[in-house]
């Protein structure tokens, strides 16, 4: 209820209607505020003034001057038949709505609003005065008849009174015995007032009460409240009730409008059907918008549950960041340890080396001061016979001694710097590089499901992204099972979204599934997709693997040859799996060549008869008998050949792995191989002697009943 208060309130005083008037555009206002926002146009641009200084108006033009929608599509200005009209120039104001208005051009004296006296007694209205809709600024000049030409919208004065009523107190509770507390609920069927205590003991949710349905004591408030019906006057004829109405101009009529007025050749209906019809038509249109409430409501809750979602994930997210940074500063502490402990085992090291050298100086430093001490006292000695016992000695020593000190004796082993350097600027690029990258998988892709398709024994599957999702995608990958209910395997990985799988088998059901992947990994699988290959093997010669000798026509379907030598061409489609069945007619037959019909495997040679090598599977056939030929080896001579017009069938079953030869749809002598796995092909050779063609999609002939699969048998 709360919401709809908006639609009770007038956009020029913003407070709420009272004696509310229509307007042409179908906006409501006060009457008060229609009569405090009238302009009174130029007397010049009256259409009373145009039509006598000679504007070339008709006069057919102002007998609709009676209308009441005589208004321009734009903003500002006056329409008329004549043309447009220009509008006075006022300042323009806003409603307490932020609604623009324009108020009087001429100052006076504003009335209080909601004080007019009755409508009987209003002060007339200056002629060719004009108002603007202060919702859609549509504007229209008024008739003789002024405000009063305009219908009163009774029914939103209604509303507007129930709802004020029923906000004027509050409920109290039917079924409390002393001093009744505030109602809480009301129930629509028992149409009584609930407080929670009452309603628990009273109207418990059990049995046939659970049925019932509890609104709100305001809305049951409004809703019990019956209006009285009031009975309508007609604008125009105020004496006459309305009881018609005009289908043409939408609007009730009475009458006398019927008899005398504009609306005696309109299309009339009578008031009370159009009145169920017009409320039938609301109905319907309001489930179309309470669907689309329900919707936003719906959407609102989504929004609600993201933003929730967002504050958590950023907590969640900037803990991380910060743990993250802390560990960076923490293996930042580590290294620096580290490296503090380098440096310092470097000046460990530098300290002993020197104290060393400079311990070892100073024994040395001694022993050489205490030699030069005693050198010095032998000299003062003046006994020449015992200086000369000694002398060579000393001076050995001394010499001795002196070449101790020698070169790098004196030098210093180790520096006072330290040749340590810190390479931090690596790490200080680093740091400043240090961004936000890819952290998250994508998510599972979505099958475009109108998109995908199978096609003869092809499958395209196609797929997307979810709409929201912002994570970079490098690529994706598209796996499918065997269509026999084994593993996924890949046969696709690629950056492209759609893809075609060709080769596989037919009549099989395959599943197939896609995910997404990115340098910190892969994503989740999209949903299963089942796919069924087609039943029946629809295909063609193939130009592409054929010898160059052979020549197509009829869409593929066709083939002859250019050479007296047998040359090979196979079918576009090979078969693994299932039962298959296919014919060729013989166009054309000239001195009775031998052609080969069977099957192989794609590398089988193409410029000999087929079934020399080993990779063939063949019946060769000339106008009397035939013969079954592999790896050159020729079996089962059987009389009967072909002409010009005959048909020639195989039969290829993988549940039996046999192939069976048919001539004009009679078997041609027994099983002709068995065993048969792997992929073939369908195969002929011919010479320039034959012209046949191929017919695919054939069903089983009637005479060949299928047998159940060779479990032990392997697919390729």
């Amino acid at each position: 209820m709360d919401e709809m208060e908006e639609e009770l309130k007038c956009p020029v005083c913003g407070s709420f209607y009272r004696e509310p008037i229509i307007l042409p555009c179908s906006h409501n206002i006060c009457l008060a505020c229609a009569r405090n926002i009238l302009v009174q146009t130029p007397e010049a641009e009256s259409p009373q003034s145009s039509r006598a200084s000679g504007s070339g108006v008709s006069d057919y033009d102002y007998l609709d001057l009676d209308k009441m929608s005589l208004y321009s599509e734009a903003d500002s200005g006056y329409g008329s038949y004549g043309g447009f009209v220009s509008a006075p120039t006022t300042p323009c104001q806003k409603s307490p709505n932020g609604v623009r208005v324009f108020p009087p051009a001429v100052p006076q004296p504003a009335p209080q609003q909601h004080l007019l006296p009755h409508p009987a007694y209003l002060p007339p209205i200056p002629r060719n005065s004009c108002i603007t809709c202060p919702q859609c600024h549509r504007s229209l000049i008024l008739d003789d008849r002024g405000l009063r030409g305009f219908p009163k919208n009774r029914v939103l004065e209604g509303v507007v009174d129930r709802y004020q009523q029923s906000k004027a107190a509050a409920l109290k509770c039917q079924l409390c015995e002393k001093s009744p507390k505030e109602a809480t609920v009301m129930c629509e069927q028992c149409d009584v007032f609930y407080c929670d205590p009452c309603r628990l003991r009273c109207h418990p949710p059990r049995g046939p009460l659970a049925k019932h349905r509890l609104v709100p004591p305001a809305q049951g408030r409004i809703s019990r409240r019956a209006s009285p019906r009031k009975i309508s006057t007609c604008t125009e004829h105020e004496l006459e009730n309305l009881s018609m109405y005009c289908v043409q101009c939408k609007m009730p009529v009475c009458y006398q409008c019927l008899e005398e007025g504009k609306h005696g050749t309109h299309e009339v209906k009578a008031l009370g059907a159009m009145w169920k019809l017009h409320k039938g038509q609301l109905s319907q249109a309001l489930n179309g918008l309470s669907d689309r409430a329900t919707e936003a409501k719906e959407f609102l809750v989504q929004l609600r549950n993201t933003v929730q979602h967002i504050q958590e994930n950023g907590v969640e997210f900037e803990a991380c960041l910060v743990a993250q940074c802390d560990a960076l500063i923490d293996a930042l502490n580590r290294r620096k340890a580290q490296l503090l402990a380098q440096v310092n085992k470097e000046h460990e090291h530098k300290l002993k080396v020197v104290r060393d050298q400079i311990s070892h100086c100073t024994v040395k430093l001694r022993q050489t001061t205490g030699l030069m001490e005693y050198c010095l006292e032998v000299i003062k000695e003046n006994d020449p016979s015992g200086f000369l016992q000694i002398s060579d000695a000393l001076i050995r020593r001394v010499h001795m001694t002196e070449s101790q000190w020698g070169k790098g004796t004196l030098t210093p082993r180790m520096t006072s710097d330290f040749d340590l350097t810190l390479d931090s600027g690596p790490l200080l690029q680093t740091i400043h590089q240090l961004d936000f990258v890819q952290m998250k998988v994508p998510a599972a892709p979505i099958l475009q499901l109108e998109e995908c398709c199978t096609q003869n024994n092809s499958a395209t599957l196609s797929w997307k992204q979810p709409p929201l999702s912002t994570i970079v995608v490098e690529g994706y990958i598209l796996e499918l099972d065997d269509g026999n209910g084994g593993p996924f395997r890949e046969v696709y990985v690629g950056t492209e979204t759609i893809c075609t799988v060709d080769g596989l088998h037919f009549n099989s059901t395959y599943k197939s599934r896609v995910k997404a992947f990115n340098s910190s990994g892969v994503g989740q699988y999209s949903k299963t997709l089942i796919m069924q290959t087609s039943e029946i093997a629809w295909f063609t010669f193939d130009p592409v693997s054929a010898h160059p000798d052979i020549v197509f026509s009829n869409d593929n379907l066709t083939v002859s040859c250019n050479s007296y030598d047998d040359r090979v061409v196979l079918g576009n489609t090979a078969f693994s799996r299932g039962v298959h069945y296919w014919e060729m007619t013989i166009d054309r037959y000239d001195n009775h060549p031998d052609p080969a019909f069977g099957i192989s495997r794609g590398d089988v040679l193409k410029d000999v008869m087929l079934g020399k090598d080993d990779k063939a599977w063949a019946m060769y056939v000339d106008n009397n008998r035939s013969w079954f030929m592999h790896n050159n080896s020729h079996t089962n001579r059987t009389d009967g050949g072909i002409t010009k017009g005959s048909t020639i069938g195989m039969l290829l079953d993988f549940t039996r792995r046999i192939l069976i030869f048919l001539i004009n749809d009679e078997q041609q002598g027994p099983v002709a191989f068995e065993g048969l796995e792997g992929a073939y092909y369908p195969a002929i050779s011919l010479n320039r002697n034959v012209q046949v063609t191929l017919h695919t999609g054939l069903p089983i002939p009637d005479f060949y009943t299928p047998g159940e699969a060779d479990p032990t048998s392997s697919v390729c």
